[in-house]
């Protein structure tokens, strides 16, 4: 608590120095500043997609933002709980999550330790997204961990003009239930507003006892005049999931896909997190600006678990004897805690000249605590313990700085250049992991380059070189003597952008060394594991585009082609080592495709066809059949219409989403084990084969009507 009220003490000088007499000007110019230094345009040679808020609205029922995420090109997305609520994963060109770089208005939101990005922490927080960018490949330099697969940035809300207020509901299958409420006071004064939201959700899950209990808040104050924004922005969530992290196995998904193996009561997982920000956007002159933001993230919770037969040793227990009968093992309730603060500075510096000659310079100070600890709340045979007695107490802290410089200017006639140079330092301390107490640092020199050629005004090619480097994560230290990872990535596109047309196609290469993979298995947390593979690359297609058939049809596909090699791979193979050669990467599939198909028969209604397919792949390197994953193909019905008033009531919009309509059993994600592996789950003992599945859910349905007023 001390750390957020020297937080705010900080705030308040600047408030403070806020010019009050300017003119009024264009916010959303100023808005963007926000993200200037971490995105992209049409002229820059770096491949991305845009998602906008009016995009996100339509389907925006509850479903976390990977979930809404799921038609962008060569993005997988899958829901432990099956319904797309709780916890939710994406993959980005078989990219798994920690390699994806997430910033929240140029803030970094990855988990300094796991590289993760927990967005069960942050429910609904898609109502509170002015739009995001995805960008594929490393992509320009960002602020956190480097993007080895892509690097998603979000905008929070833009400042509203005009006083509103917003009511939203949804219910549907699943016993699901959404409500929120937004609000602003619009502009007044023509300088001040403040905007929020509160929301709440609830579902049963798919899978049995996967149930999620939601809650989140976004606040926001801002000040604004023709060249001075400024915002204070407060949002959180909590969020309790019973745990459904472990999927079923190869014969109970054919006889009882739903099933859970967990029964006791309260096993569950319990977190908050709150994130406090201070943005400070400015327009000195026509040509010079900046950007600089002060962060602070307080994270603390814990997953609850009952185990069977555990080890007095385990826990430090001494033991007993009852009745003449030695007792070392016990029945027991445990609580594996995590209390963090994630705290530093974002900034950035632009210089433009038209779009003959623009720089920017930037970076970032983060710094990381994490407690990690674990207690006993209930014990069959308590021993010599005392209640929540920690029988392990461990730590993380990290360090993250980095600063980058780029430049894009006009070298001739519709060519532009473009550089950008990052030199991040990392420095990494933390116990409890395999190796014990660790003391890690790291220096990375990120270069990027490339060329932009216009060859009219609605037609660029764009070749671009980046180099990314990754320190490991703290689970990759829990599983042994992880190195740290290199990526090259070549990329070239071609770009069409007309009234009805709009193409975007691009090649990438994308050569590693010693790639951190997932190698198909999990923790005892349900954490994925991985392992540095040597070399290996990704080689593929990407096509998307925007057609407007007519003014009553548009139609929205893409798809990606892609070939994912470990070029010299050795594993471990019932204890010894077996050297493999060639195999294909885990959760890299070769196909993947999306669309969406929109009929607008009336100028508020709309109607889509959303489609998806995702071609097989392996759940670990080995090329095993055992460990394939089918593919599949689904679709969603997504119906808009929105109704129009004059008076208090603006305006009623109704959605409905009725997602896998032919009733499609799927399962976008498992895991595999080389060896059979015997788990102790409350009531039974079960020997898996070596493969695991997380099922999606069948045919079910959402509704919502939004109120304005």
């Amino acid at each position: 608590m001390k750390k957020v009220l020297f937080f705010l003490l900080i705030l308040l000088p600047v408030f403070a120095t806020a010019q009050e007499d300017r003119k009024k000007d264009t916010i959303n110019l100023l808005n963007e500043v926000v993200v200037k230094a971490v995105r992209v345009n049409s002229e820059s040679p770096v491949t991305f997609s845009n998602l906008t808020k009016e995009e996100i609205s339509k389907r925006n029922l509850g479903q976390d933002i990977p979930i809404l995420m799921n038609y962008m090109p060569n993005v997988i997305t899958t829901s432990d709980a099956g319904a797309g609520i709780g916890y939710t994963g994406i993959r980005v060109r078989g990219s798994d999550a920690t390699r994806v770089n997430v910033t929240i208005n140029g803030i970094p939101y990855n988990d300094a330790e796991s590289m993760g990005t927990y967005w069960v922490d942050l429910p609904d927080f898609s109502s509170s997204v002015e739009n995001l960018q995805l960008q594929r490949g490393v992509g320009t330099s960002t602020n956190g961990a480097g993007a080895f697969g892509a690097s998603i940035n979000l905008l929070t809300d833009a400042i509203n003009e005009s006083a509103f207020a917003q009511l939203n509901t949804s219910f549907g299958s699943f016993n699901t239930q959404k409500y929120n409420l937004k609000f602003s006071t619009g502009k007044l004064g023509d300088h001040f507003e403040i905007a929020g939201r509160l929301s709440k959700i609830s579902s049963d899950g798919y899978v049995d006892r996967a149930t999620s209990d939601l809650k989140s808040y976004f606040l926001q104050a801002s000040y604004v005049d023709d060249n001075t924004l400024i915002k204070a922005l407060a949002f959180g969530g909590f969020e309790e999931t019973y745990q459904s992290w472990y999927g079923v196995d190869a014969e109970t998904l054919e006889t009882d896909r739903t099933f859970n193996y967990y029964t006791y009561d309260n096993q569950v997982d319990h977190y908050n997190q709150d994130h406090f920000q201070l943005i400070w956007s400015e327009n000195y002159t026509e040509r010079w600006s900046s950007n600089i933001a002060l962060h602070y993230t307080w994270g603390r919770g814990y997953y609850e678990q009952y185990e069977e037969d555990q080890d007095f040793e385990d826990y430090g227990f001494e033991e007993i004897n009852i009745g003449g009968e030695t007792i070392n093992t016990t029945d027991l309730i445990r609580r594996k805690w995590l209390d963090n603060d994630f705290y530093g500075t974002t900034f950035s510096l632009f210089y433009t000249n038209n779009n003959d000659f623009n720089l920017t310079f930037g970076g970032a100070w983060n710094k990381y605590e994490g407690d990690h600890f674990g207690e006993v709340i209930w014990a069959r045979y308590a021993s010599n313990s005392e209640i929540r007695d920690r029988y392990y107490d461990n730590y993380g802290d990290k360090n993250d700085f980095n600063t980058f410089a780029k430049v894009k200017f006009a070298v001739a006639k519709n060519w532009n250049l473009f550089a950008d140079m990052q030199i991040r330092t990392v420095n990494y301390r933390a116990s409890g992991v395999a190796s014990g107490e660790i003391n890690d640092s790291f220096f990375f020199f990120n270069p990027k380059a490339g060329i932009t050629y216009n060859i009219n005004t609605w037609n660029n090619l764009y070749f671009s070189y980046a180099r990314a480097n990754r320190e490991p994560n703290r689970t990759d230290y829990e599983n042994g003597d992880p190195k740290p990872e290199t990526l090259n990535d070549f990329e070239l596109g071609w770009r069409i952008n007309k009234e009805k047309v709009n193409i975007s196609s691009n090649l990438y290469y994308m050569r590693y060394k010693d790639q951190l993979v997932l190698t198909g298995e999990l923790d005892d947390v349900g954490a994925p594991i991985r392992a540095n593979v040597g070399d290996s690359y990704r080689l593929g297609l990407e096509i998307d585009a925007n057609i407007f058939i007519s003014k009553h049809f548009t139609i929205q596909p893409n798809l990606s082609l892609s070939t994912n090699k470990n070029l010299d791979i050795n594993v471990s193979w019932d204890g010894e080592l077996i050297n493999l050669g060639e195999t294909n990467i885990a959760f890299s599939p070769n196909i993947v495709f999306g669309s969406s198909f929109n009929y607008l028969p009336i100028s508020d209604l709309q109607i889509s066809l959303l489609s998806k397919y995702v071609g097989e792949q392996y759940m670990a390197n080995l090329d095993n059949e055992n460990s394939k994953l089918e593919s599949y193909f689904v679709n969603d019905i997504n119906v808009n219409y929105q109704i129009k008033f004059k008076k208090v009531l603006k305006s009623i919009v109704l959605n409905a989403l009725i997602n896998n309509i032919f009733n499609v059993e799927y399962v976008s994600n498992g895991y595999y084990y080389t060896y059979d592996d015997t788990w102790s789950v409350p009531g039974e003992t079960i020997t898996l084969d070596g493969a695991g599945y997380y099922p999606q859910a069948t045919r079910n349905f959402l509704i919502g009507a939004t109120l304005l007023f």
